[in-house]
């Protein structure tokens, strides 16, 4: 289809940007200039605190907002709730972190409320005697049965008024009503907090549906190589010694208003069987720092005895895993007895600087306990994976992570949620319309941002569809010269290897490793989403040839505004160079494979009219004083040469 250079675009920037169609069809197009995108992932516990009381404060329709499911909690530490170190026991915690988290589950949902699941939680600082624990709790979002809510947890000293952070959660709640099926209204986010988790809500629900698979998958492909054939046996100390089994009679002080179990006294049982273990393997008191997400496979009720089952599976140089399941049965003949729970938990031993020791090696036991040490020493190298991509400040990062199956899950989430946590932001800048074509921009910290947003006559699903798939890219944009799928991940997620044309004065064009991650909408009101980020692989690395190209996240989203109507928006941050302001012309070369999208042409399937997806480069920046006169140029079309 021909292309003509639309004539008001035809100076500046947006010339090389955006263009028109022109044939039999005239459905018109728009070329959108998508850069980088990044999220920020801080773990800093003043920023967090600041942020989350300025989100909280946040004005949305007047003063003194609050979320109608938030639930606070205090509570002072006193000798009854700590262990020998005179330290909150985490057992203590986790009750307290699972009665304000159902107190907030209910009242959203307005009826009885169960735990389901409770994910990972990374404990970051203990919390002493005589010390008071906040723990806040809010519904995140609400599917049909199911919500998930966050839960944030707090110390402070009264008397140095200092305050820590000490760890993050996140609950899964089932509502529970005997005599009709139970639908939960949705929840209405209002602050920029709010719009993030709401957003991001759905694709955690997505990875804690296939949890079960997902870990099976990658124990069965990531190789763990034995080790216990170079270590001294007289000095490896047998798993058997570190075996703990408990029954505890479920008893009313142990259950709900329901009659059920109360989930988080189950989860304080299997810390403390948890805590015996490793205790047999160090001979010390150990610390819990870590917990994998306990999965509650079914109720228990007053009168049940829960045979709770504790064992040491690996040891590693400074940390242990123990694994524990819980069993109820409800008379002592009973010979079949129901699995409920069961969860993961990584301790540590500290000397008296607060520094790991050093741990003995575990010695397993044949059949069963071979096994468990083996699927320990995966757990544990898919759990540093997770940390660092989730966990970690991404502005800290490398632009491209390497790609391997024990970090896939993980890298496909913060692919999807870093694009989704960009577009829910707030302070966006509307910085030109052209053609009912907006640009916005966001300057944050390190990084200048630009999201477009348009409306295309074009139907939602299609469009979704046929821009997904990269490898019909250089049928219709002139600026993906080359495109292979290098690894179909699963349905939603592939790894292509794309090759771009000379831009500007570059001796040799550029090429790229990319996740492309594509998300059909969980629930009315959510986007399409497609995401890109870039990976590496052993099997392309730099050549030569071409000059490597990477982006930390770029993509768009797009809404169904009615039948044959879409609102576009591509959402991509750009990273600044870091020393001198760039010119906009060398920013553009930077930014890349600008592509432009032509009319659907009858039946031929090519991609819908308005949409372009991603834009190549991305560098840090040192200082703010060079962002503004690149964002001015950009916004103004003013580039040098041009």
């Amino acid at each position: 289809m021909e292309l003509v250079e639309s004539s008001a675009l035809r100076n500046g920037i947006w010339s090389r940007a955006w263009e028109s169609s022109c044939g039999s069809h005239r459905v018109g197009t728009r070329s959108i200039l998508t850069g980088i995108a990044s999220v920020f992932s801080s773990r800093t516990s003043r920023k967090s605190a600041s942020r989350a009381e300025k989100d909280s404060g946040a004005m949305a329709d007047g003063e003194g907002y609050r979320n109608p499911t938030e639930v606070q909690m205090s509570q002072l530490v006193l000798p009854c709730h700590t262990n020998q170190r005179g330290e909150l026991s985490v057992g203590q915690l986790l009750k307290w972190i699972d009665t304000t988290a159902c107190l907030s589950a209910e009242r959203h949902a307005g009826c009885p409320c169960v735990t389901a699941s409770m994910d990972d939680i990374y404990f970051e600082h203990t919390i002493s005697i005589g010390q008071v624990v906040n723990i806040k709790a809010k519904v995140n979002r609400a599917f049909n049965s199911s919500m998930e809510v966050g839960i944030q947890v707090t110390s402070e000293d009264l008397c140095s008024e200092k305050q820590w952070n000490v760890c993050k959660a996140l609950a899964t709640f089932v509502a529970h009503r005997e005599l009709s099926k139970v639908k939960l209204k949705q929840i209405t986010p209002r602050t920029e907090e709010e719009k993030t988790e709401h957003s991001v809500a759905a694709e955690r629900r997505r990875m804690r549906l296939v949890y079960a698979d997902t870990i099976k998958d990658l124990l069965a492909n990531c190789a763990i190589q034995g080790d216990l054939e170079n270590r001294d046996c007289c000095c490896l100390v047998p798993a058997e010694k570190t075996r703990v089994e408990s029954v505890e009679l479920v008893l009313p002080p142990h259950a709900n208003h329901q009659g059920n179990t109360f989930g988080g006294q189950i989860m304080a049982w299997m810390e403390n069987v948890a805590t015996i273990a490793a205790s047999r393997l160090c001979r010390a008191h150990p610390t819990l720092k870590a917990i994998e997400m306990f999965h509650f496979r079914g109720p228990s009720q007053v009168g049940d005895r829960l045979v709770l089952k504790a064992i040491v599976n690996n040891a590693f140089k400074h940390s242990m895993e123990v694994g524990v399941c819980v069993e109820a049965y409800r008379q002592e003949a009973e010979t079949h007895r129901r699995h409920i729970n069961s969860a993961f938990m990584t301790f540590v031993v500290l000397d008296a600087d607060d520094q790991p020791r050093t741990l003995p090696w575990i010695r397993p036991q044949p059949g069963d306990g071979e096994r468990r040490y083996r699927e320990a020493s995966a757990r544990k190298k898919i759990r540093l994976d997770r940390q660092y991509i989730v966990s970690c400040k991404q502005a800290e990062m490398p632009l491209s992570v390497p790609w391997d199956p024990s970090n896939q899950v993980y890298l496909s989430y913060n692919n999807v949620s870093s694009l989704k946590m960009l577009v829910a932001k707030d302070n966006w800048v509307l910085s030109s319309e052209i053609n009912q074509v907006r640009l916005y921009t966001l300057e944050e910290d390190k990084f200048l941002s630009f999201h477009m947003e348009m409306l295309v006559h074009v139907d939602t699903n299609q469009a979704f569809l046929l821009l997904s798939d990269l490898l019909r890219r250089p049928e219709w944009d002139k600026h993906y010269r080359s495109v292979a799928l290098v690894q179909q991940v699963d349905e939603d997620d592939a790894i292509y290897h794309v090759i771009s044309p000379v831009l500007g004065g570059d001796a040799k064009p550029q090429d790229f490793v990319i996740l492309a991650s594509r998300r059909k909408p969980c629930d009315n009101g959510d986007p399409y989403v497609i995401a890109m980020r870039s990976v590496t692989l052993p099997t392309h690395p730099e050549t030569p040839a071409y000059r490597r190209g990477e982006t930390l996240c770029s993509g768009f989203c797009f809404w169904r505004e009615g039948d044959q109507l879409t609102k576009v928006r591509p959402t991509v941050p750009f990273l600044l160079p870091p020393q001198t302001p760039p010119k906009a012309t060398h920013a553009c070369q930077e930014l890349g494979a600008v592509g432009s999208v032509d009319a659907i042409p009858g039946p031929h399937l090519l991609p819908a009219s308005g949409l372009s997806l991603l834009a190549w480069g991305s560098r840090r920046v040192s200082g703010a004083r060079n962002k503004p006169s690149l964002k001015t140029n950009l916004c103004r079309g003013k580039t040098a040469g041009s």
